[in-house]
């Protein structure tokens, strides 16, 4: 029998909030991934594990976690009996790429008082109609949260060859639904298939494929909140055919497109 599991996702009309996600998993595990978004995310039962820039972490009892967009993470329950989250995916006029790094190093916050107020956050987005309100209270969750980080003066000073895996982020961003072949980024970078493999990698702590795959993920998740049919966005979103969309979609997110859009608040 299926664990049974929960989730509902929507996206308010509220400026840098790009999505709302709430879910309850028993078993489900996230892999390896990355969001365009920063992900601000609260647990009410059980805890997560997870693994942010090779480093392991974990989700106490009140604690608030901020995890930076391009950087990969995974995720997994910390108890039997799995756990219950409430996420919030906020753009960067929310948080600038100063606090990546910051949020890389401390992405677990204890402070009471945000983690109350994120969850008022959660309700009043529930509503509409209270946009204003909404508005209001992410300003302050927002402020506190860049009170706790401290931005870096110089964001990504670039390691020894790391220009080459950014350049080859930066395609991979460019030619993310129609595709691009190893090969041909390679003589487009001027640097042998494998290096490229070897240095996105280490550079960034997740497989080029494995980068394309979530990014693609993000974008049907922006598209089926949208209310584009499943079959419509596996093509937009650059995947093969509906069945591939759901294989990956489902593998990440711990649950089909389908059952995704129905789960969709109006």
């Amino acid at each position: 029998m299926t664990p049974r599991q929960e989730i509902s996702a929507w996206r308010p009309p509220v400026a840098g909030v790009v999505e709302v996600f709430h879910a309850h998993f028993i078993e489900h595990a996230y892999p390896m991934h990355v969001h365009d978004a920063w992900t601000l995310l609260i647990v009410d039962e059980g805890a997560v594990r997870y693994d942010l820039d090779r480093h392991e972490h974990g989700t106490p009892h009140d604690t608030v976690s901020l995890l930076p967009p391009q950087v990969p993470h995974n995720g997994a329950p910390a108890t039997p009996k799995g756990f219950r989250k409430r996420v919030l995916y906020l753009d960067m006029s929310q948080l600038d790429e100063r606090f990546i790094g910051p949020a890389v190093d401390g992405p677990d916050l204890t402070d009471p008082l945000l983690r109350r107020r994120v969850g008022q956050l959660h309700t009043v987005l529930g509503s509409r109609g209270e946009e204003f309100e909404a508005e209001s209270r992410l300003a302050l969750i927002a402020e506190r949260l860049r009170k706790h980080l401290r931005p870096s003066p110089v964001f990504g000073c670039p390691a020894p060859d790391r220009g080459v895996a950014r350049n080859l982020r930066d395609l991979l961003d460019e030619r993310l639904v129609e595709g691009i072949t190893l090969d041909e980024a390679a003589r487009l970078l001027h640097a042998h298939p494998a290096h490229l493999v070897r240095t996105f990698s280490g550079a960034f702590g997740i497989a080029p494929h494995q980068y394309v795959v979530s990014r693609r993920i993000d974008l049907a998740r922006r598209l089926l909140l949208a209310g584009h049919p499943p079959g419509e966005v596996a093509a937009a979103a650059g995947f093969y055919d509906q069945s591939h969309l759901t294989r990956h979609f489902k593998r990440v997110i711990g649950t089909t497109p389908r059952l995704y859009t129905k789960a969709v608040s109006p």
